[in-house]
């Protein structure tokens, strides 16, 4: 499976994405994104989308609590970047589309170009409208684009299915017509992109009997175009989002389906397997929320001037120095067990580690806090990362009427191991029963290093694990 591997990355994209934390994966252990919620409208109709739904607790794209005006999310930046110094990306992703929303956006990414200088800045849309801003998009120095794009079928039968309608040039359209204008919209804009440099990323959505046996035919066109990442994300279709397809009894994708996705994408262009499928108004490290901490009344009535004294750009530049060097001394960890995947194993035997993680690509969160599992593939000779797996409550938040381990056992189902830096017996029990063996001995030790030794030990290949020391 072709995932992200900083070795073959030429040098000049290397340093793009060395501290964009959904285009590195790496980075996403170390690197926050904060998005700015400016833009509330769409002109097109997804069936798997309804924008109105909003819980603090909701974690899909598209949800935001609070919309804001371009003035209002700079200033939320400038003190967020004060406080959280390992933010290094703002992105504008919704609630609607972006460039469904140009002034907004252009006002926003022109106002972070002024104020906050060091940040990269990127955005995501649909592409219909993509063509028309290119131009824009390179003059603010936006060179990460997100472009979701769930079907390249040119007779608009399978696009037909996934959108209700597209609103463009004034009209409205449905159907097929609508579909085959999209995707038109689409490649024309990624081709555009591509031309002047900026990185695409591409996201489809997994939708169960509708795209599944199609998104291999996507990425093979996503690499013609010469797009950098394609993420294929699962289709959210519970009925209490009020979705289409949700209503419709379409029915969301597996983690397991989700790998088989991959692995028929994956000969084609490198994947993106870490997306969170994140909130519009996310805060944090991939993986985390911290959008409560920062509502409006925080920072609104702050100056700017105030505030970027408060972001304070050379003490940021020195927190991102500390990260670099940690990373540093974690790659040194991590590089015994570098292998591309067929050669993760001496005897072709592998098997699925899960682990908690609360960021810095250590193993530091206690079982009973976490609410996703990153999933790794292991075998006596490497590691490689799969994907990560959510789940809705943490075992600490079991009541009379919810027993998380439920859901927890299911959602792993497929692993043998899960390492975590700390765990109670009964769930340690529970987990036994359900067949997967829990290894607390790795705690606050590098992910993969330890993903390997674990591993090792697992296939009863103790002697050679001890004798792994790391540099």
């Amino acid at each position: 499976m072709n995932s992200i591997n900083n070795k073959f990355v030429p040098e000049n994209i290397k340093e793009k994405i060395n501290n964009h934390p959904c285009y590195c994966e790496d980075a996403h252990h170390h690197y926050a994104r904060i998005h700015a919620a400016v833009a509330p409208a769409c002109n097109i109709q997804c069936n798997y989308c309804n924008r109105k739904y909003d819980c603090s607790n909701e974690s899909r794209p598209g949800v935001t609590s609070e919309r804001m005006t371009p003035e209002e999310a700079i200033k939320k930046v400038l003190y967020v970047g004060g406080e959280v110094k390992r933010l290094s990306v703002l992105g504008i992703a919704g609630p609607g589309d972006a460039l469904a929303n140009p002034k907004k956006t252009f006002e926003t990414l022109r106002l972070a170009r002024e104020k906050t200088p060091d940040l990269k800045l990127c955005l995501s849309t649909n592409g219909l409208v993509l063509p028309n801003y290119v131009d824009e998009l390179v003059k603010y120095g936006v060179d990460h684009v997100t472009v979701t794009i769930n079907s390249v079928d040119e007779t608009g039968e399978i696009g037909s299915k996934i959108y209700s309608w597209i609103y463009y040039n004034h009209k409205r359209y449905f159907g097929k017509e609508a579909a085959k204008i999209l995707l038109q919209r689409q490649l024309e804009g990624i081709k555009k992109c591509v031309e002047k440099g900026i990185l695409i990323k591409a996201n489809s959505v997994l939708i169960p009997r509708i795209n599944d046996k199609h998104l291999p035919k996507v990425g093979k066109k996503l690499k013609e175009l010469g797009v950098f990442l394609h993420n294929i994300m699962p289709l959210i279709s519970e009925p209490e989002f009020g979705t289409k397809f949700g209503l419709e009894g379409v029915p969301s994708a597996t983690p397991q389906q989700v790998m088989e996705t991959q692995k028929a994408c994956g000969v084609d262009v490198k994947l993106m397997k870490h997306c969170r499928q994140c909130r519009a108004d996310a805060v944090g490290l991939i993986g985390e929320d911290r959008g409560a901490e920062f509502t409006k009344d925080v920072f609104v009535n702050k100056n700017f001037e105030e505030l970027e004294k408060h972001y304070n750009i050379e003490n940021r530049k020195e927190a991102h120095q500390k990260i670099e060097e940690w990373r540093k001394i974690l790659e040194s960890a991590n590089k015994k067990m570098e292998q591309i995947e067929k050669n993760l194993s001496s005897d072709n035997k592998t098997i699925l580690v899960a682990v908690t993680t609360a960021g810095e690509g250590i193993i530091n969160q206690h079982f009973g806090s976490t609410k996703e599992f990153l999933i790794y593939k292991a075998g006596d000779n490497g590691v490689t990362f799969i994907q990560h797996r959510k789940i809705n409550s943490a075992y600490s938040e079991a009541t009379e009427f919810n027993n998380p381990m439920n859901e927890i056992t299911n959602i792993l189902k497929d692993c043998e191991l899960l390492l975590t830096a700390k765990i109670g017996q009964i769930p340690k029990n529970d987990l036994k029963e359900a067949g997967i063996t829990v290894d607390d001995n790795f705690a606050f030790e590098p992910i993969k290093i330890s993903v390997l030794k674990a591993t090792r030990k697992y296939f009863n290949l103790v002697e050679e694990v001890e004798e792994m020391e790391v540099n």
